[in-house]
This record gives structure tokens, C-alpha cells and sequence, in this order.
């Protein structure tokens, strides 16, 4: 028995407790949000927050109705044991050392069917507290239990054994018995239920009740026993409660197909030799296959899993569903009939969702009359040069061992030319990916990544989405603008003697670049038209105002202009819209873009990043040029980081 001092001092602690907890209410747009500025109010980590909910959020519908979370929250009490724990672990406790929950042992009474009046009390975990018998005597009390042994109830809450014992008998009344009602939702995948209060001296409802009262009403299957069994000790009245969840289908995935080649033609490795210079012989671009040898297996379709409903009905779930062999050409279907064979020796590659094994189109000589123009879809080599005005075409990539001219080469993979690129002011070149060659001379160039020179550029066009790299004994960039989104590396940048002019812009996509200086010289035209159209229209207002009226041809030479100059600003209209998206993606872009030069940088070349403009007037010595708050400022030299020298298809130069 506890007495009356024992029982004062047990409520001073509570109070005490009670007096240091501090609260804050915090409101947000998720409950989440509310719980992490609570933490931070209170200067507390978020698994120490206990909070009430004051108010409860509504997401909204289309816009509307949108409500706020609004919780009271404050610090949960810690004992001195889990203060310590804190105190040595910090915030690394929930990651790396197993903590206990701290929690006070309980008292639970059950009045069962036949008038026997049960008592349980649980062991305390942690560094909770354990349960005293005035509470337990309370508790029985509130129950309206007076019959008990005094002494029994002292020995259960000594024991604390976590198990229901009789301590005492009530008089029972069938008709204040709890009761409960059950509901199942029309699909039978949920039943809920609902549970009256017990009057004086009625009965509580135990597990097997529960359990038989599903089943009385067809609930077989996903009854939540764990549920129940709680609801035993806790019960709680006069509300919904799921107690029984159906199982629902699933469906079996679908056949696939694994690929034994690298069907993304972007990761692709790239190797240097050892003297520093890139050893185009050893590109392996092409994937390469022989015939018979493996390139594809299809993967076979899953069963579904069957769901059921709560009275026991199966859901059927469907099975994965077949699919059809990616067979494209030069390949075929192995006896297992699940593996696809290459038929010839090639390049193996998946166009259009079909596996293609395309053989290398070789050229044994120069690209000239004797051969003609060249489309191929795939891989084209060329084992001498291209000649003046011919053109090259692969769905694959192009390789060309000696020198081109003024001709047009267009891959959609990547391009090498072992010697070089003189465009003589026409030649033009396409790469979907990148492009290597040892010089670039009066050539437009073109690239989807990279653009790689050893021996120099000069006086070209080149756009690069990604890089433009010129590193070598001879790496100069003399004349021409080179653009690319993220980096102009080169040895040398300008020329001390001449007068061309060097331009090496950075920052932004080339070709929204190039669409924004399109659009804006479309923009000035159409303003220059329409500018002539108001003079021509106010010349004939003129006239009509001297004349009071005009001739025919007049009249309609009037109303050319005014429908020209509706179709104008119509025009007009759509290219400020498309300039102010343009700017936009330039304006999205966020890579830290430079200009450096190794060895020397000479007065006269221009640096453009992003929108600051800036003009050599000194010669420097290996530095790199970066934007700065605004302004572009001149760093320590920075060599093309790992990334660089990877590319950003997966090239290395191991």
C-alpha cells in the first residue's frame, strides 16, 4: 500500500515535470513542416517533439481550400538515463546506438462474461517508472469494483507479468455489456469497426470475441490481430476502425529484353597514349560483334500474385505480358528461343527499338568522284581524304584517316579525322556527339559535346554544347569564335601580330545562342518593315486628307500595307515571346563556365561569359578567365579537371 506522504510525493514530481516542459505553436502547410519548426523553436532534434494537433491541413482542390497544419508542441521528458545517453551519443544515437524507449509500466482492468473482474500491469522499459498499486486500486475503483483481494492486487502489481489475473468478482449485467457493430466497404476490401461503451458492471469485449464477431459477419482474411489485442487493453469507443484490410493483386511484370551491349551511344571511352596526344587507332567507338555471338536475351514475363478480399473472395491479378523479339537486321532468334544471335560480323546498335547489326562502310581510298556522295546508316571509314565539295552522311560515326576539305560531313555519333580540317571558308561539319581532329583551319563546326584539337584552330566557327579543348606543342586558337556551354581550354589563345580578331564565348548553349541572335535579327527587320509601312500609310493618310479621297490602286495599295502590317505584328508578337523563352534557357543554365589559356593569352582576344564582355588589353601568362559577381576576373591557370578529360559521354583518357 502507498500511503498518504509516498502518494504527495509522487504528484510534486509530475507537477515538476509538468512545470518544465515549454511549448510552442508553430503553423505550416504539411504536418511534417510544422513538426521541423517546432524542433527548431525549441532547440530540440525532431524525435524529441510531442505535439497536439490544433488545427488540421487540407491540401486544397484545384487551387482552393487550401488549409494550414497548426500543432502545440513541446519537448518530451527524458529521464536521466536517456539525458546520459544524449549527452554521450548526441544526435548519432538513432543512427549508430540501439536506444531504448523510455516508458512507464500501466495498469489495465477486464470485466469478463461471468462476473470475474481481471487485472493486468506491465513492466516498465527503459527508464520509465513502474506502476504503483494506488493507481491499480483506482483504476479498479473507477470500474465500480469493490469486491477485490487487496493483497492479490498488491502481488499483481509486483510482479507486473504483463498477464490478465482474476483479483476480483462484479456483479454482471448482460444488458450493459460493451457491444460493437461491424461495417464492410462495398468493394470487401475493408471492414471497420465500432465499439460501445460498457455501462456499470458490464462486460468488456475480449480478443475472441472480437475475432468471432468478424467472422460472424464474413470476415475471414487480413483481420488486424495486433489491433485487436490492443484494443483490448485501450479500447476506444464510439468511433470507425479499420479492423480488417484485404489483400490486394498484383500484377506480374511484363517480358523484357536485357541487352549485352551498351545501347546509350554516348558512353563511349576515349584513350590517350603515352606521350600525352590522343591515339585515334584506339577509340573503340564502334561495338563490335561477330557472328553467332550473343547480343540480346528477352527476360520471360512474372506471375501476378492473387489478392483477396476480407471475406475470403480471390482477386485475380493478371500476368506479365509477352513481348516481341527487337529483331532488326542481321540478327536472328537462338534455338532457346529467348536469346538473339548476330548473323554477320559489325557493329551491333539499337535503332528504333530494334537490335541492327550494321557492317562498317569502308572507303579504301579518298571520297571523290570515283566514290561519290556517301549516306550510310551506320559506322563510315574512310582510309584517305575528302575532297572538295563532297559530303559524308552516317546514322553511326565517321572516321577519316587523312585530311578534309571544303566538304560536309554529318554523324549522328562522333567524328575523327587522323590529320586535319582545312574548310577553306565552306566546309562544314556535323558531330551528334564529338568530334576529334589534329587542326581545325577556316572550317564551321558543329558538335553535341566536344570539340578535341592537338595542332591549333584557326579562323573557324566552332559551337560545342559542351567543351572546346585545344591542348598540344602547337595548341594555338588564332582567329574565328569559339563557343561552348562550360569550357575553352586551349594553349595559346590570339596572335600578337595579326589583326584577326578572337572571340571565345562561354556560359550558355551555342545553339540557343545562335537561335537568340536569329530571332533578334528577325525582330529588327520586321521593326525596320513595319517602321517603312507607318511612313508609307502616313503618306497616303496624307494624301486622302489634301485630296478627300483616293484612286483605286491607291486604296488598295493602302489596304496591302495594313494587312501587311497586322501580319507583321503578329510576327512580331511571336519572336518577343520566343526571345524571352530563349533568354531563359540561357539564363537557366548553371555550370561554372571559363576561358583558360596555358601558356599565354594575347591582347585583342575577347572573352564573353554568360552576359559580361571583356577585352584583352595585356598580355597574360596561363591563366584562366571566370565569372565573378558580375564581372569576369583573371585566376591562376586551371587545367580541364577529370571530368573534362572523361568528357561528359564517358570518355577517359586512361
Amino acid at each position: 500500500m502507498v500511503d498518504f506522504v509516498q502518494l504527495q510525493e509522487i504528484v510534486k514530481g509530475r507537477l515538476e515535470e509538468d512545470r518544465a516542459i515549454r511549448s510552442v505553436e508553430t503553423v505550416a502547410s504539411t504536418l511534417e513542416d510544422a513538426v521541423s519548426e517546432a524542433a527548431t523553436l525549441l532547440d530540440i532534434p525532431v524525435r524529441r517533439v510531442e505535439y497536439e494537433i490544433l488545427e488540421r491541413g487540407f491540401p486544397g482542390f484545384l487551387g482552393t481550400g487550401k488549409k494550414d497544419w497548426k500543432i502545440q508542441a513541446y519537448e518530451r521528458a527524458l529521464t536521466k538515463k536517456k539525458k546520459q545517453q544524449e549527452e554521450v551519443f548526441g544526435d548519432a544515437i538513432d543512427a549508430d546506438v540501439p536506444i531504448i524507449e523510455d516508458k512507464d509500466g500501466d495498469v489495465f482492468v477486464f470485466l469478463q462474461s461471468g462476473g470475474d473482474a481481471l487485472l493486468k500491469v506491465t513492466p516498465p522499459v527503459g527508464g520509465g517508472r513502474k506502476a504503483i498499486e494506488a493507481y491499480a486500486l483506482d483504476v479498479l475503483r473507477n470500474r465500480r469494483i469493490t469486491n477485490f483481494n487487496v493483497e492479490l492486487v498488491s502481488t499483481v502489481v509486483e510482479e507486473a507479468s504483463g498477464e490478465y489475473v482474476k483479483v476480483g468478482i462484479f456483479e454482471h449485467r448482460p444488458t450493459q455489456d460493451s457491444s460493437m457493430s461491424v461495417e464492410l466497404t462495398d468493394d470487401e476490401m475493408k471492414a471497420f469497426i465500432q465499439i460501445t461503451p460498457p455501462g456499470d458492471s458490464g462486460c468488456d469485449i475480449s480478443y475472441e470475441s472480437y475475432i468471432s464477431f468478424l467472422k460472424n459477419n464474413h470476415v475471414y482474411h487480413g483481420i488486424k490481430e495486433d489491433f485487436l489485442r490492443e484494443l483490448v487493453d485501450r479500447p476506444v469507443y464510439r468511433e470507425k476502425m479499420e479492423a480488417a484490410e484485404g489483400t490486394k493483386p498484383v500484377d506480374g511484370k511484363d517480358a523484357h529484353v536485357q541487352y549485352n551491349f551498351e545501347t546509350d551511344q554516348t558512353k563511349v571511352k576515349l584513350r590517350e597514349g603515352s606521350n600525352g596526344r590522343v591515339n585515334f587507332k584506339e577509340l573503340n567507338i564502334i561495338q563490335n560483334v561477330i557472328a553467332n555471338q550473343p547480343v540480346a536475351k528477352r527476360m520471360p514475363p512474372e506471375k501476378g500474385k492473387d489478392g483477396r478480399t476480407i471475406t475470403g473472395k480471390t482477386l485475380p491479378a493478371k500476368d506479365g505480358k509477352e513481348t516481341a523479339m527487337p529483331l532488326g537486321n542481321n540478327v536472328r532468334v537462338a534455338e532457346d528461343g529467348e536469346s538473339i544471335l548476330a548473323t554477320i560480323n559489325g557493329q551491333v546498335l539499337l535503332v528504333g527499338g530494334l537490335i541492327n547489326v550494321e557492317p562498317v562502310y569502308t572507303v579504301e581510298g579518298d571520297v571523290n568522284l570515283k566514290t561519290g556522295n556517301i549516306i550510310f546508316l551506320g559506322t563510315v571509314i574512310v582510309k584517305g581524304s575528302v575532297e572538295d565539295g563532297f559530303c559524308i552522311k552516317a546514322a553511326g560515326n565517321i572516321e577519316v584517316n587523312g585530311t578534309v576539305a571544303k566538304a560536309e560531313l554529318d554523324a549522328e555519333g562522333d567524328i575523327i579525322i587522323h590529320q586535319g580540317i582545312n574548310g577553306k571558308s565552306g566546309g562544314s561539319i556535323r558531330a551528334g556527339r564529338s568530334l576529334w581532329s589534329r587542326f581545325i583551319e577556316n572550317a564551321f563546326i558543329e558538335a553535341g559535346n566536344m570539340v578535341v584539337a592537338s595542332d591549333g584552330i584557326i579562323n573557324s566557327h566552332i559551337n560545342a554544347q559542351s567543351r572546346i579543348i585545344c591542348e598540344g606543342k602547337r595548341a594555338h586558337v588564332m582567329g574565328g569564335c569559339l563557343r561552348a556551354s562550360e569550357e575553352i581550354n586551349a594553349k595559346v589563345l590570339g596572335n600578337p601580330t595579326s589583326g584577326t580578331e578572337t572571340i571565345c564565348e562561354v556560359g550558355f548553349d551555342p545553339k540557343a545562342k545562335e537561335e537568340l541572335n536569329r530571332l533578334q535579327e528577325a525582330k529588327a527587320a520586321a521593326e525596320k518593315q513595319l517602321e517603312e509601312i507607318k511612313l508609307n500609310l502616313q503618306t497616303l493618310i496624307n494624301i486622302k486628307k489634301q485630296r478627300k479621297t483616293l484612286p483605286e490602286d491607291k486604296i488598295a495599295y493602302m489596304q496591302e500595307l495594313m494587312d501587311t502590317r497586322q501580319t507583321l505584328m503578329a510576327d512580331l508578337k511571336k519572336t518577343d515571346e520566343d526571345i524571352v523563352k530563349t533568354k531563359e534557357i540561357l539564363n537557366s543554365m548553371n555550370v561554372r563556365a571559363k576561358v583558360s589559356a596555358s601558356a599565354k593569352v594575347y591582347p585583342g582576344v575577347r572573352i564573353m561569359i554568360r552576359d559580361a564582355r571583356d577585352e584583352v588589353r595585356t598580355e597574360y601568362k596561363a591563366v584562366t578567365f571566370i565569372l565573378e559577381d558580375g564581372l569576369i576576373r583573371v585566376t591562376k591557370y586551371e587545367e580541364p579537371d577529370e571530368d573534362t578529360k572523361k568528357g561528359i559521354d564517358g570518355f577517359t583518357t586512361d
